[in-house]
């Protein structure tokens, strides 16, 4: 179990550069790029299969941490966060916080502009990360959401290339999750950008759950020829993940009545903006496993694991857990953490076969001293 640390303030001016990895001293915001080694890659059980039971008691990772946002565990059992508004990524686990450099100004990740909703978002890592280092982020650019692909090295971010570029941006609505599925391909969810027309269009990348090659091609077995649209009719896609089956589900944000969780067909018209919830058009559209009303989801990440999908709610201020059987069916969610942590934003299997935790009470919360946080919870 990681220990608890003192954390990071990742707010305010500028400081001096922080060592590569501190167990009690803070790691400050704004500070020069550090030049520092990445610990070589190791071989680690499967933390997924270990991956059962129920949440107990949270234990901190990392504190101080401004607006995070995506997390991608590293081979070496620590994990990439990203910081929303800073435009900045902190590598961190037990005994280590520390700033990864970029070559944006004041070593920030290149050409991001935060803004409401938007900013630095997901994170994923190449399936072939032990050999390429290739770190690929979600991020709210000048004129449009991108992914944009880097390479990792001695805690710095460089070579930035494009893959996929025109996602439509706005203040809220912006998406951001991105994950590799077990075919290798990358997935990308993205949001309606307050057009809601646009969800159903499937020329367009707004509202989508998109799937594309690592450098940004269309799968020729997409469904939609020449198209990089998996799913579409989504409202704001900011969760999913694959079960040992290879079934997708993804988390999605309600209007005012209805959260859901969705099982993701290719092709599969989820019925944004015309159906908000379990109504299924008559057949058209794609019903949700699960509902949950506004009030107490708003989902954000999830986690998938042998026996369950965790879902981590923003409003709500839950974890929820479903239940999954290995023929696919979800029985009835149960809550863990309820307000314990506040909003919780991302949630994904860490190394040791633990759940990690982020947090967002930082925007749109009531921060609490430490806030914002990475947390492990146990499984048992």
């Amino acid at each position: 179990m990681p220990a608890a640390l003192t954390g990071a303030v990742l707010v305010g001016c500028s400081a001096p550069t922080p060592d590569p990895v501190r167990s009690t001293a803070p790691v400050v915001s704004e500070p020069a790029p550090s030049a520092t080694t990445t610990a070589s890659p190791t071989a680690l059980p499967d933390p997924v299969a270990a991956a059962i039971g129920k949440p107990g008691t949270p234990v901190d990772i990392a504190t101080g941490l401004a607006v995070p946002w995506g997390l991608a565990v590293l081979p070496d059992g620590t994990a990439l966060v990203t910081l929303r508004d800073q435009a900045r990524v902190v590598r961190v686990g037990p005994g280590v916080q520390t700033v990864v450099g970029a070559d944006g100004p004041d070593g920030k990740v290149p050409d991001v502009s935060p803004g409401g909703e938007g900013g630095l978002l997901g994170v994923a890592l190449s399936p072939g990360f032990a050999s390429d280092q290739h770190v690929f982020l979600y991020q709210t650019a000048r004129d449009d959401n991108r992914v944009v692909r880097y390479t990792l090295a001695q805690d710095r971010l460089t070579e930035a290339t494009p893959i996929v570029t025109g996602i439509p941006k706005n203040s809220t609505h912006n998406g951001g999750r991105i994950a590799f599925g077990p075919d290798g391909d990358l997935y990308v969810g993205t949001g309606d950008a307050q057009d809601r027309p646009s969800a159903q269009d499937v020329n367009s990348l707004g509202g989508k759950i998109l799937r594309v090659g690592a450098d940004g091609s269309v799968p020729p077995d997409n469904p939609f020829a020449g198209s990089r649209t998996w799913s579409y009719g989504h409202r704001n896609v900011q969760g999913f993940g694959w079960d040992a089956a290879g079934r997708m589900y993804a988390s999605e944000f309600g209007q005012d009545t209805w959260d859901e969780l969705n099982l993701i067909r290719p092709g599969g018209n989820y019925g944004w903006p015309e159906v908000e919830g379990k109504g299924d058009g008559g057949g058209k559209y794609v019903a949700p496993l699960q509902t949950w009303a506004t009030d107490d989801a708003s989902p954000s990440g999830i986690a998938v694991t042998p026996d369950a999908v965790y879902v981590a709610a923003l409003r709500g201020q839950k974890l929820w857990r479903v239940p999954v059987t290995p023929e696919g069916p979800t029985g009835t969610p149960d809550a863990y953490l309820d307000g314990t942590l506040g909003r919780l934003r991302t949630v994904e299997v860490g190394p040791d076969g633990s759940l990690w935790v982020l947090t967002s009470n930082t925007f749109r919360g009531t921060a609490r001293p430490g806030d914002d946080r990475l947390v492990s919870v146990p499984l048992s």
